[in-house]
């Protein structure tokens, strides 16, 4: 399995800085097209260890801030190859205990030529899960949860909480029994036991969550309609989205002002719905502020026809969608995989394509330019390069993905797969 990453990338979260092509630099490089990230535990003083890429024994998974990116790795393997470099100092003759560790690249981590790297977070072995932001790193245990400050090289974590014994559904962190981990102090928020949440995504201003019926709860700002209400009224507390009630949903996320969720359509996938701020088209609707700046681009190179002016005025613009609209990715499949960033969305279908829309001014929905789009379209490398994508996640202004080579002598029907 390979990791591949394109957008954002000013702190090396991408690659590193040595890599930068000539006319680039640290402030303003740009990954147009998705590249193969290099995913590594190391020790600053030595030479990186890769563990994960092409090893089918390692499970990686991505989580990201702005400024940097956290590759959570599960496997088990000799401290040697991971050997700390943020928080402690690494005991190499100590084997690797339990299933997870966490290794951090970009902002603050090493130089500017090992940032595009991974240093493992010591205190990070035996992690089941992570949360990261710009100002804090949570780390999940299987019997606690440690907020450790991202900006001190601190000795021990600055909040921590015994996790309680969970005998409901199971939960997909940031959830803990009883409420759910912040990105921000105060880290812990109760939920009411009634909701039987079993997914949570956190956006800039709001939270979307999903329960073990398939019903969808929304709190937190509302100001550009990313609640779903119908109206940009602010909610203190968890209100279910009326206009979804009554079909179950399988999964949800959270950009800065908008939220998407699929539904329950097959094993396979289901149906995409959004809503919430569209101002760079990353709901999937027309974007009168995106089409604004497009025709200036237009004006710039060429006169329009008066037939793109007429097709222009007839369409119905959004810059606002309060309540859940579907929108038809692709009409051949279904949905399977969704995330969000600050303003651009990702899917992958179940054939294995990625589709990104909304604001692509670094790269972020990897089409090779740094154009915005208000529809979905298909990122051709993953396709080109006989790439089924599996996984998808969206950072702040960048985008990771995760994907696996079909073998070619196979019949695409039989969907028979081969790592990387």
């Amino acid at each position: 399995m390979n990791w591949f990453g394109f957008g954002f990338n000013g702190f090396g979260q991408i690659r590193a800085n040595e890599k930068l092509t000539d006319g680039e630099s640290a402030g303003d490089a740009n990954v147009t097209y998705p590249i193969s990230i290099d995913i590594v535990c190391r020790n600053l003083e030595e030479e990186p260890v890769q563990i994960c890429q092409h090893n089918s024994n390692v499970d990686t998974q991505i989580r990201t801030s702005w400024s940097r990116r956290a590759a959570l790795h599960s496997n088990r393997l000799p401290s040697r190859d991971c050997n700390s470099a943020s928080l402690q100092p690494a005991q190499p003759e100590t084997a690797v205990k339990g299933d997870g560790r966490l290794c951090l690249a970009g902002f603050g981590v090493g130089t500017p030529s090992q940032r595009g790297c991974g240093c493992c977070v010591e205190e990070s072995r035996g992690c089941q899960d992570a949360h990261i932001s710009e100002g804090y790193l949570a780390l999940s245990f299987t019997d606690r949860v440690e907020c450790w400050n991202s900006e001190r090289n601190e000795k021990k974590p600055g909040w921590s909480m015994v996790i309680p014994d969970n005998t409901g559904p199971s939960l997909a962190f940031p959830l803990v029994p009883g409420g759910y981990i912040a990105s921000n102090p105060p880290f812990y928020r109760p939920l009411s036991p009634q909701l039987l949440a079993v997914s949570l995504a956190l956006g800039t201003e709001h939270a979307v969550l999903l329960t073990a019926s398939g019903d969808i709860y929304t709190w937190g700002s509302g100001s550009h309609g990313q609640l779903g209400h119908g109206d940009l009224s602010p909610q203190e507390e968890p209100r279910a989205m009326e206009a979804l009630m009554g079909m179950p949903m399988s999964t949800v996320a959270a950009g800065g002002w908008h939220s998407v969720c699929t539904s329950v359509w097959s094993t396979a996938g289901g149906d995409l719905y959004v809503w919430g701020w569209n101002e760079s088209g990353q709901v999937g609707l027309p974007s009168q502020a995106l089409r604004g700046e497009q025709q200036k681009s237009q004006d710039t190179g060429g006169a329009s026809t008066c037939e793109d002016q007429e097709e222009s005025n007839d369409e119905v613009f959004i810059s606002i969608q309060a309540f859940p609209a579907l929108v038809d990715v692709t009409k051949s499949c279904e949905v399977s995989k969704i995330s969000c960033g600050s303003r651009h969305t990702a899917a992958v279908t179940s054939t294995g394509d990625l589709y990104t829309w909304g604001w692509g001014e670094y790269g972020q929905l990897g089409q090779g330019t740094v154009n915005s789009s208000d529809e979905p379209r298909r990122v051709e490398f993953f396709k080109d390069q006989g790439l089924r994508v599996v996984d998808v996640v969206c950072g702040p202004w960048n985008t990771f993905v995760s994907a696996i080579k079909e073998d070619p002598s196979l019949h695409p029907d039989t969907n028979i797969l081969n790592p990387l």
